[in-house]
């Protein structure tokens, strides 16, 4: 096929993927102009009257019929687990589920997401996978749909003429049409087995569920809608005569076409779709029955959702704190980001509808008395500014960065004051403060440092922003229309200008609309995927399990970010410090991706304004960072022995038999502890380690070498030297794809014996060759090999007095000398930095990421024992 051929069925295939968002912005415009119309003539202040004066007992009969539909929708969520994993999930989990996930997705639309991610979270401490907890969400989606059908085609079989909507159709065209959806409901009920099947119908094969968990769905269906109805239907104006078929049609219908068009909460959409079904436009009395409504349904739920998810999250958290001393709060960091991103996200709504509707006079007038006019224009034009920034900060929220917590705190105290200070906006002022509160409280949940970039904020979430800042902007026509247009209105500042307030933060709003957009389109992200710090994927891992290079295993320690190629074969596991972005070595995995990738990471610290470091690069990638401008500093040489030859046979390696042998006669025994065995004597090596570090006067180190962590040492095999059944040395030892063998931690107790750390390197060396492996890697040796010139670098004349008369710091002499013995191949690795000026810093910021400063490297290698693997940059 050409390639003409495989772009013209391209075509149709990209055109039916944007007809669906198409469709929905069409649907969303169109009700909104619509609802403008019909509500064009209504004062708001009336509006607002009539909702006060709905009575009591409408309010608790809508809360008792909101209760009674939720309880169907946990029975959505109980009847499909019980068909998926029977017996798995418990029956006040699935409810939790069901009530929880559309409390969310009905306020915040985009139902699948926002409900999908509640049910993943909740389903998944039961034990499901990914694929059952997308059946039941599947299941529950169906019983809704089933439960649309049968209230429609028994509106159409039972009273076709009061549905305004179908008056171009003929009674008897109506009745045929319902009785056709029926007959297609029951037609599948009969189909159904009692054990899962599928039908093919015109070319498609749909899934079929058990069928009493379809009849049992469609029951609760059925009464969800009819309850979720009532709540409307009670609230309504008594002289509102409306039969029950078309009212139960018009919402079903409105609920469809909002959940279609994906506005959060279908706000707008689907009243304009219940006032024109109905035929009551222009009523402030209905319009006020819509608002509390959503207040009742959407709002309320949503709230106690959040309130039964925290107690549900601080249940298993406190259930399990003893067995999780190691990781608090792990559970509420991956559900509090996407709940605190929901509740700032509304807290941004709320200034700025705050801000495009009328004060209270009574309290403008008070507060003309306290402040000066200055001061209440101000605090209204930064209040709506503020409401802008949270729509903004609540994406970095999700990604659950510590920077956007820190701003939206600092941001909803500044709204709370702008409130009270514009125009005594309590109640404003309380749900900022509430959720203020609330994120206190999640604090832990965002752990990550990267900073905030707006130019990673999707565009999706970009169009959100700008839908809410429309519905604030026609929110603020609406309120003010009765009010004559001038351009005077700009510049006059008065008490009762609420209209010339509203004017101004509009225009400071759109232009900051505006700025957002052209700096997300200016500074587009970058193509490559950053991971972020202490998190390590399965991918990372493959990866790294095929790599040829021992020291790809670094990346499994868990304090590095990673760079992942577009092809997620390749990535480039790096560290910050200071102003530096430093690379651990090349990258790892396909070479044929190292040079695009390299580039890549230079422009994502370009970016952030900081610097691209290359730490422990080896000489066949040296052209690339020659190609960049940068400087080459030569930091050592590494240390391989050549397994294939190696051997305990003739004179040259007398000092090898004699270790072994020994080590033999001191009954010190060598083993190979699986890593699935490892966890198991955890307390023997933190003791020897503990006792190892305490002897060096040494600290832990990070980045380019590992320390001691049970979770990053449970991932490797670990030899370990024995005497008398007690462990003496160990090291985890780090495998390169079936070629080279090394070790990354070794930790022994002194004083157990002369010969321990050769006779451990002597039999590594020798199970090494037996498994087959060619090489073993040492480590290397810090400044070895530099160039002992009067012609050479001021780095090299360095580097070489630090080697020569540092041995009273850092051993150096002694580590060379020690790995020497072994008769290693040596190889040169690099430094590959900004040149001039950079190169002093660039050397304390990775002094910083492995040692933590230049004090605690100096006292961490002082009394270093020639045996111990190189831990210092």
């Amino acid at each position: 096929m050409s390639n003409t051929d495989d772009v013209a069925m391209a075509e149709p295939k990209r055109l039916r993927s944007h007809a669906g968002k198409v469709l929905a912005i069409a649907i969303a415009a169109v009700a909104l102009v619509t609802l403008h119309q019909m509500i064009s003539g209504m004062d708001p202040s009336e509006i607002r009257r009539q909702a006060f004066t709905l009575s009591p007992h409408a309010i608790l009969a809508a809360i008792l019929a909101t209760s009674a539909s939720f309880v169907a929708l946990g029975l959505y969520d109980v009847i499909a687990s019980r068909s998926v994993a029977p017996g798995r999930v418990t029956w006040q989990t699935a409810a939790l589920s069901g009530m929880a996930g559309y409390a969310f997705s009905n306020l915040l639309g985009f139902h699948l997401l926002t409900g999908g991610a509640i049910r993943f979270r909740t389903y998944s401490r039961s034990g499901l996978d990914a694929g059952e907890i997308g059946q039941i969400v599947l299941l529950t989606w169906l019983a809704i749909w089933l439960a649309f059908a049968v209230v429609v085609s028994m509106a159409l079989i039972f009273d076709p003429a009061g549905i305004p909507l179908m008056d171009l159709i003929h009674p008897a065209a109506d009745r045929l049409l319902g009785v056709a959806i029926l007959l297609g409901l029951i037609f599948a009920i009969v189909r159904a087995r009692d054990h899962a099947s599928t039908i093919s119908l015109f070319g498609w094969t749909i899934p079929l569920p058990q069928r009493n968990m379809i009849l049992l769905q469609l029951l609760v269906g059925t009464f969800d809608i009819v309850a979720s109805a009532a709540t409307l239907y009670v609230l309504l104006p008594a002289d509102v005569a409306v039969g029950p078929a078309l009212f139960l049609t018009v919402y079903a219908t409105a609920l469809v076409v909002g959940a279609i068009s994906h506005v959060p909460g279908g706000v707008g959409v689907f009243e304009a779709t219940v006032i024109a079904g109905l035929g009551l436009a222009g009523r402030a009395d209905v319009l006020a029955a819509l608002v509390v409504y959503r207040l009742i349904y959407y709002v309320l739920p949503f709230v106690v959702a959040a309130v039964l998810l925290a107690a549900f999250e601080s249940r298993y958290f406190v259930s399990r704190l003893p067995a999780r001393l190691s990781a608090p709060l792990r559970s509420l960091k991956t559900m509090m980001p996407l709940i605190t991103s929901a509740v700032v996200f509304m807290s941004g709504i709320v200034l700025l509808f705050s801000g495009a509707t009328p004060g209270i006079p009574a309290r403008l007038d008070a507060l003309e008395d306290v402040l000066p006019l200055s001061l209440v224009e101000s605090s209204h034009f930064l209040g709506s500014l503020l409401g802008l920034a949270l729509l903004i900060v609540a994406y970095g929220l999700r990604r659950r960065l510590f920077h956007a917590w820190a701003i939206s705190m600092v941001l909803l105290v500044l709204g709370a004051l702008a409130s009270l200070a514009k125009g005594i906006d309590w109640e404003e002022a309380m749900v900022l403060g509430a959720t203020a509160l609330f994120l206190l409280l999640c604090r832990d949940a965002f752990y990550r440092r990267a900073p905030l970039d707006v130019s990673r904020v999707s565009w999706r979430w970009l169009g959100l922003i700008g839908l809410v800042v429309a519905a604030s902007t026609w929110l603020g026509y609406f309120s003010y229309r009765d009010v004559e247009y001038s351009n005077q209105l700009f510049w006059q500042f008065e008490w009762s200008g609420d209209a010339t307030r509203f004017l101004r933060a509009t225009i400071g709003l759109a232009i900051g609309v505006f700025a957002l957009a052209m700096y997300r389109l200016i500074h587009q992200p970058d193509g490559g995927k950053v991971r972020a710090k202490t998190e390590v994927h399965a991918d990372i891992a493959d990866i790294v399990a095929q790599s040829p290079d021992t020291q790809a295993n670094i990346a499994l320690l868990g304090d590095k970010e990673f760079l992942l190629s577009p092809s997620e074969k390749t990535f480039i596991m790096y560290g910050r410090a200071g102003n530096s972005l430093v690379s651990m070595g090349d990258p790892i995995g396909n070479p044929a991706e190292a040079n695009e990738l390299v580039w890549r990471f230079r422009e994502v610290a370009d970016k952030q304004a900081k610097r691209a470091v290359f730490y422990g690069v080896q000489p066949e990638n040296l052209p690339l960072y020659l190609d960049m401008g940068y400087s080459l500093l030569k930091l050592g040489e590494v240390a391989r022995v050549n397994l294939q030859t190696f051997n305990l046979e003739g004179q040259k390696n007398q000092e090898f038999r004699y270790a072994d042998r020994r080590a033999t006669r001191e009954e010190i025994a060598f083993e190979i502890i699986p890593a699935e065995q490892v966890p198991s004597i955890m307390a023997e090596l933190r003791e020897v380690s503990d006792t190892w570090l305490k002897e060096k006067n040494g600290s832990e180190k990070s980045f380019s070498l590992g320390h001691f962590d049970p979770v990053y040492l449970a991932r490797f095999d670990c030899a370990v030297m024995k005497q008398h059944g007690r462990i003496v040395a160990f090291a985890n030892i780090w495998r390169g794809g079936g070629v080279e063998l090394s070790v990354d931690l070794m930790r022994y107790k002194s004083g157990v014996s002369k010969v321990l750390m050769d006779a451990l390197f002597v039999r590594l060396f020798l199970y090494g060759k037996e498994q087959g492996y060619t090489w073993f890697n040492l480590g290397a040796a810090p400044l070895s090999g530099i160039p002992d010139h009067s012609l050479a670098s001021r780095w090299s004349r360095l580097a070489r007095l630090a080697f020569r008369y540092g041995d009273e710091f850092y051993n150096f002499g002694g580590l060379r000398a020690f790995k020497q013995k072994f008769s290693p191949v040596w190889t040169p690795h690099y430094l590959a930095c900004p040149g001039g000026f950079n190169i002093p810093q660039v050397l304390l910021d990775i002094n910083f990421l492995v040692s933590g400063g230049l004090g605690r490297l100096i006292g961490a290698n002082s009394n270093k024992a020639p045996g111990q693997k190189s831990e210092a940059a």
